[in-house]
């Protein structure tokens, strides 16, 4: 089990992001809540990790700390709830929040994250309310995110080119399930308001959350 990876951030289109160590690089998948704190390309990055084996291939998930390793991990756990609607969850809403949808049985919240239908919205609420009543680790806990600025010379590239920010925030939020037309709809709204690729993402999904 892979369970923590510290080198150089030489990567990052959301939801992928792909780090050097020692000469191997590591692609991983992430929720947003990992892109939104990543430094510049080029630096010193520490991610606590998650291993799943599949037939067809081993993913690589990527966390900020202990506590939201830990929720996507008893996510996993629950019926019908795969490593993809587990992204897309933590990406939609801090655990924070995640949480307050489960004690308060908030099933419209929850069904407002791809791929999320009703059924699954109870499952989810059923099943992880005494999960959370026994207490995760600190959302941040664990990680160092960003430490060490050092910058590695030609490794700045991006995994795929891309036409612009809005362009890799409409991808990236087709990747975490949303369909084509509802990601651009959600992200040229945004647009107007940001410029950068994590920022366009951070305000379609806090617009979603306000729906």
């Amino acid at each position: 089990m892979i369970g923590r990876i510290q080198g150089t951030l030489i990567a990052k289109q959301p939801p992928r992001l792909l780090v050097d160590v020692q000469g191997i690089g590591y692609e991983l998948e992430a929720p947003m809540s990992v892109f939104y704190d990543l430094p510049e390309l080029g630096a010193r990055v520490t991610l606590l990790t998650h291993l799943i084996v599949r037939e067809d291939a081993h993913v690589l998930y990527a966390f900020n700390g202990e506590g939201e390793r830990a929720l996507f991990r008893q996510l996993l756990k629950v019926t019908g709830v795969g490593a993809k609607m587990a992204l897309a969850i933590l990406s939609a809403m801090d655990a924070g929040r995640f949480a307050e949808c489960v004690q308060y049985e908030d099933l419209a919240a929850l069904c407002r994250v791809p791929g999320v239908g009703k059924k699954t919205a109870q499952r989810l609420v059923i099943e992880m309310k005494d999960r959370l009543a026994a207490g995760l680790p600190a959302a941040g806990a664990g990680s160092d995110v960003g430490s060490g600025q050092g910058v590695a010379s030609g490794q700045t590239r991006s995994l795929a080119p891309a036409p612009s920010p809005l362009g890799e925030a409409v991808h990236a939020l087709e990747a975490l399930g949303y369909r084509p037309a509802d990601a651009n709809r959600m992200a040229r709204a945004a647009s107007e308001q940001a410029d950068t690729t994590e920022e366009i993402i951070r305000l379609a999904l806090k617009s979603l959350n306000r729906g």
